[in-house]
């Protein structure tokens, strides 16, 4: 995906990309008959799903951001963020949408987004 950090002081200002990856980390009141959380399979399916429907290959951009109109106008695939598109913020989003996609009783306690291959951000819930 790309993104770019808009009022950023360096380099991130500028439109960029990485090879993001993420790591989800739900638990339950209770292992299932196979003593499993979850099959990572239903993780991947729905989790993942969402991930490859939204973010892969797509510019994520900050609302305020006017690159968006020149996406939106060349039919680019894009996804805006109400804040800044940083690792810990995109962390916080899909730890949101995960929490609210995902059945009853998976509670999200963590995401972490894996930006580079030396530095990731880890989101949990408060």
């Amino acid at each position: 995906a790309g993104h770019r950090v808009l009022r950023h002081e360096s380099k991130c200002l500028h439109p960029h990309g990485h090879t993001y990856s993420f790591e989800v980390t739900v638990r339950a009141p209770e292992l299932d008959a196979l003593g499993r959380v979850v099959d990572f399979g239903v993780l991947k399916a729905i989790v993942g799903q969402w991930l490859d429907d939204h973010w892969d290959h797509a510019f994520i951009a900050h609302q305020d951001d006017e690159l968006i109109a020149w996406l939106a106008a060349n039919k680019s695939r894009h996804y805006v963020l109400p804040y800044n598109p940083t690792a810990e913020n995109l962390a916080k989003a899909l730890g949101q949408v995960a929490q609210a996609l995902l059945p009853e009783p998976l509670v999200v306690m963590q995401v972490k987004c894996q930006e580079t291959p030396n530095c990731s951000a880890t989101w949990t819930p408060t």
